[in-house]
């Protein structure tokens, strides 16, 4: 087992980590994060702390939704300080669930091009809002797809760069049954739960929020399926709920660094192709069983790898601002 220096140091460096892939996108959690990799009392509470929570955006959220975004990176640290029980008692409660709406225009590129109708079975879903793609507006520059179905509100609009190559879709598509797998769904009728949604919108990128708000509104009018559980030995019940004359897909963004475990993650891949089903993943390349060394690298050190069947297809932003196409798997 490492010693407390040694902890500290693996935490250290995951914020180091973090407040790269934040440069350009949000200064103050930059220097808070520096803040955090250099300043023990702080690295000691998280320390204390189980490792699913050294992740940064567990404690960068927590703070926001307690008291607000600091406005230094050494008002963050007196915070920690002064408030650390109640820091504490929110962090044990709490989970990373940014359920960011705007990946669906990354995803829809691809779900646009599988056989019709689907059945969209996302794990880690939180309030489900990716499982909606049909309800949303997505501007690809000049090219614009329209929601495929009415929610009876006014749907987000998600603006995304489409890099060349990527097969932009005439229309939306046609979802014969969704559902999602969540270890802490998110009920939207419950105002802290969505609290907790806008609070892990980073400072700096506050564009996000109109369309996670709107998007929220759709959730409200058409709730998605959610159901409490484990991808790892739940996935084969709530797939067997998918109607048979469907195109079963089992999708997931930025979901799979909360399954330490790369036997675990190896284990959900072969139940997904034991299932039949189409599997699209959005994440680190690091995440995804085998893929690290076949992704490449891309200068947005933040950059996820869009994989469908296991195979690299497209780099994306995780807030779904950008896809970069790499290879076509719509022919």
């Amino acid at each position: 087992m490492a010693d407390g220096s040694e902890v500290r140091k693996q935490i250290a460096r995951r914020w180091e980590r973090f407040a790269d892939e934040a440069t350009g996108r949000s200064p103050i959690y930059v220097e808070i994060a520096r803040k955090v990799a250099a300043t023990d009392s702080v690295l000691d509470f998280l320390a204390a702390m189980p490792e699913e929570k050294w992740q940064p955006n567990v404690l960068l959220g927590v703070v926001r939704y307690l008291f607000g975004t600091p406005p230094s990176g050494d008002e963050f640290v007196a915070l920690i300080e002064n408030q650390a029980q109640e820091i504490a008692e929110t962090m044990a409660v709490r989970t990373t669930q940014t359920n960011e709406p705007a990946r669906c225009a990354t995803l829809l590129p691809i779900l646009a091009c599988l056989p019709q109708p689907l059945a969209l079975l996302e794990v880690g879903a939180a309030a489900g809002l990716c499982l909606l793609p049909d309800y949303y507006r997505y501007e690809y520059g000049r090219h614009a797809v329209g929601p495929s179905a009415g929610a009876g509100v006014e749907p987000p609009v998600f603006s995304c760069r489409a890099g060349p190559g990527t097969p932009l879709p005439q229309a939306g598509v046609d979802v014969a049954w969704r559902a999602g797998l969540d270890l802490h769904p998110i009920d939207l009728g419950d105002g802290a739960e969505t609290r907790w949604l806008e609070a892990l919108v980073w400072p700096g990128e506050e564009y996000r929020l109109p369309r996670l708000r709107a998007a929220i509104g759709v959730a409200r009018s058409r709730p998605p399926q959610l159901v409490k559980g484990d991808l790892r030995t739940d996935l084969r019940a709530l797939a067997s709920e998918a109607p048979s004359g469907a195109t079963l897909v089992v999708f997931h963004t930025a979901v799979l660094a909360y399954v330490p475990d790369g036997a675990e993650r190896e284990a959900f891949a072969r139940t997904v192709s034991e299932l039949g089903a189409v599997w699209v993943a959005n994440e680190s390349p690091r995440s995804i069983p085998g893929m690290a060394h076949l992704a490449g690298r891309h200068p947005d050190p933040a950059a996820l790898i869009l994989c469908v069947d296991g195979k690299p297809t497209a780099w994306t932003d995780g807030h779904g601002t950008w896809i970069d196409w790499k290879a076509s798997q719509c022919e």
